[in-house]
């Protein structure tokens, strides 16, 4: 099949070429524009108690001031606030007010309450539209404006104004995501146009995959994406735009290798140009067909996910790798098609001399004559690595851990954690409503908050009155305001409301029900929900990876193996990360979504690798070699393109630690170590070791093992060349991947 689409291809080559950028101008002109949420609580289904406390509060107190933003006021020269300050600040706030910038609201000036104990601080809460906090634009750009004009009304005078709080964060975030995604951006096209150059001695060479990825597969992809986001009503994350990059490029290269490697090769072999180009994607085809279907199948398994940013970040990921595959098995060698073999490794000169590749027989030879103990080394190196895994602890500070500390929504929740209470900046809420019909006896709060206050890690617990507006017009609801001691966001405040829902639920007066609301409680649900997916997501795509395997390599016994090898990979790159960061670092934990994101890359991109190896085992052990001369031959020829694809992968993700912020750094390690891991100890020992050990028997119920079943000597469905004498005088079964 893959042989016909080469010679297809070929012979349509400009057609070929003129199709795709057709279609991808097509694409980006029709397709619908997608905004980012911001709001972690629109990732969670309805039925969390976080998203049902929303509900409530929506309900019963549909004009209910609910601040998205604080301004923080401090005095410049680090002073207590005096009473002319307060004077200002009042002033301040009125006069912002009166600016009626769109989408805010009400402004609460600061007073008694709002002021810290040591009254260096005084803060003003800020109410925004509620239909601007459904897109992240929306809420930056009004958080913008009141910024903005609040620094100008307190230039002059005493104070320092400062802006916080989510809409405050959701620009700041914004901000930083776009510098990340120009550094990753950046770094990962000099990466890729220098060492594929350097590989192939040539600047055309370095620069294809760059066409082929940036320039029509990733513009391409984002539109269908985003046809796909309106049309299943799937949410985006801020994330997406700079992991889409770095996939769409790192992915789409090492396909270009597969296809350039296999093609330089045909050409050393005697193939004119377009015969090469025909017989490359006849030869690497299936390996890539294969490769992106695992990767795309452990995408789009997130669709099963409970959070609804896994569930628009999976299947986004999954269409980019389709469209990507799609482009390298046909735009690419159509390039290759139409341009001629000396321009494309231009200036190099030795491009048509076979190598000797002497590192990567040596690694053959080592594999062939000591299996078992390459593969105990490499095992046990991944086995020590997955120890570390046992220390990992999750956290779920999205905001503050995807952009710098000196961002200043970032300085204002640390001021508000030392002038107030950790959880001042963000307070929970608890809904007590009646479920008989009756209003609400006001004589039962005092004792209600009572109970409340006794939780530990509560800091304030503020009664419901009609003077506040926390109690409904119909008199059935009434909110109780909570402060916790420590940031929204930590584990310690998770537990909390842990035992405050304990206690909200078990001590609920006679005919009424209590719910807890906030971003504390979102974060609590989150937590579920990926426990969750955790039992559900992992095994799903583990076993669909599984099956592509076994459909690929016609046998049941290699794919447990390769599976096997690639979990200690999942587990080492977690272990490796969480030591680094944890230990070493001091951070507290990683983020909440470290594992699922290391297993999805690092299982599926990871098998890219163990697909090209264990392909050239059967080819090899198809040729007539034992499984330790199979095992030998399979490096020698393959690792050339395992280990430049492998690394230029990692360096690629690794460009996610020039970004600035804790996230990326744990993203960009935890993905380059795993593809490292993934490409020179699984795929360039653990997999060739074990399957010389197990011999044939690694092909059962196929004939993999068996020489003349499948390809035969290479010549791929019997077309092509006759094979080609290799290094050790021998016919090469099909040339080096």
């Amino acid at each position: 099949m893959f042989h016909r689409l080469g010679q297809f291809v070929v012979r349509r080559a400009w057609w070929v070429i003129i199709a795709w950028v057709i279609g991808m101008i097509a694409i980006i002109m029709t397709a619908p524009k997608v905004s980012s949420q911001a709001d972690e609580a629109s990732f969670l289904p309805k039925h969390y108690e976080s998203i049902q406390a929303a509900q409530v509060q929506e309900r019963a107190f549909p004009a209910a001031f609910t601040p998205s933003a604080l301004a923080l006021f401090e005095r410049n020269d680090g002073a207590a606030l005096t009473d002319a300050d307060q004077t200002a600040m009042v002033k301040l706030v009125h006069d912002l007010t009166a600016k009626k910038i769109d989408g805010v609201e009400t402004i609460l000036p600061p007073d008694k309450q709002s002021t810290s104990p040591d009254h260096k601080y005084a803060m003003a809460l800020i109410a925004i539209d509620k239909s601007k906090q459904q897109d992240q634009n929306q809420t930056a750009d009004v958080a913008k404006a009141i910024r903005d004009d609040g620094k100008a009304l307190a230039a002059g005078t005493d104070l320092k104004f400062q802006l916080g709080g989510p809409a405050a964060q959701a620009l700041d975030q914004k901000d930083a995501s776009g510098s990340a995604e120009g550094i990753i951006t950046m770094a990962t096209l000099l990466l890729v146009i220098v060492i594929v150059g350097i590989i192939f001695r040539s600047i055309l060479a370095g620069l294809l995959p760059i066409l082929v990825s940036l320039m029509i597969a990733l513009p391409a992809s984002m539109g269908l994406i985003n046809y796909a986001t309106k049309a299943f009503d799937l949410k985006s994350t801020p994330i997406l735009m700079a992991i889409l990059i770095v996939v769409v490029l790192g992915v789409g290269t090492d396909y270009f290798l597969f296809l350039a490697f296999r093609y330089r090769e045909r050409l050393r072999a005697g193939d004119d140009r377009k015969d090469a180009v025909a017989n490359a994607v006849g030869r690497v085809g299936e390996a890539i067909a294969s490769a992106a279907g695992a990767v795309t199948i452990a995408f789009a398994a997130l669709i099963l996910s409970s959070l609804g940013m896994f569930q628009a970040l999976g299947p986004a990921l999954a269409i980019a790798v389709v469209v990507t595959a799609l482009a390298s098995l046909t735009l690419a060698p159509a390039l290759l098609a139409v341009i001629p073999a000396r321009a494309v490794f231009w200036p190099g000169k030795k491009w048509m001399n076979e190598p000797s590749d002497a590192r990567f027989a040596a690694l053959g030879r080592v594999v062939q004559k000591r299996p078992a103990l390459a593969a105990a080394v490499s095992g046990g190196v991944l086995v020590a690595l997955s120890v570390g895994a046992l220390s990992y602890n999750g956290l779920f500070d999205m905001a503050g851990s995807s952009m710098p500390k000196d961002k200043e929504s970032m300085v204002v929740q640390d001021k508000m954690a030392t002038g107030f209470s950790a959880g001042a900046a963000d307070p929970s809420q608890v809904y007590l409503s009646s479920t008989d019909g009756k209003k609400l006896d006001p004589a039962s709060f005092p004792a209600y908050a009572d109970k409340l206050q006794q939780v530990g890690g509560v800091s304030k617990v503020f009664l419901p009155s009609a003077d506040a507006k926390s109690i409904s017009a119909d008199g059935e609801t009434a909110q109780f305001t909570v402060m916790l001691k420590d940031a929204p966001a930590s584990n310690e405040a998770i537990s909390t409301i842990t035992e405050l829902r304990t206690v909200a639920h078990g001590q609920a007066p006679a005919g009424t029900e209590a719910k807890v609301a906030g971003l504390t409680s979102v974060f609590k649900d989150i937590n579920l929900a990926m426990a969750h997916d955790y039992k559900l997501v992992f095994p799903i795509a583990g076993l669909l990876i599984l099956l592509i395997l076994a459909l690929q390599l016609r046998s049941v016994v290699a794919p447990w193996y390769l599976m096997a090898s690639v979990g200690l990979g999942f587990s080492a790159t977690l272990g490796a990360t969480t030591l680094l960061f944890q230990k070493i670092g001091n951070e507290t934990g990683l983020m909440f979504m470290m594992p699922i994101l290391i297993y999805l890359f690092v299982v599926a991109i990871g098998t890219d690798y163990n697909i090209l190896i264990i392909a050239r085992l059967r080819e090899e052990a198809r040729a007539g070699r034992s499984p330790r001369e199979a095992a030998r031959e399979a490096l020698r020829h393959g690792g050339p393109t395992v280990a430049a694809a492998g690394f230029i992968l990692a360096a690629s993700f690794g460009t996610f630690m020039l970004a600035g912020n804790t996230f990326m750094m744990e993203f960009g390690f935890a993905m380059a170590f795993g593809i490292v891991l993934a490409a020179f100890v699984m795929a360039m020992f653990f997999t060739p070791a074990l399957t010389a050990l197990i011999g044939n028997r690694a092909w059962w119920p196929g004939h993999g093992g068996t020489p003349g079943h499948g390809h035969g000597h290479g010549q791929g469905h019997g077309t092509g060349p006759a094979p080609v004498a290799g290094a050790h005088g021998v016919p090469e079964p099909a040339g080096r991947y």
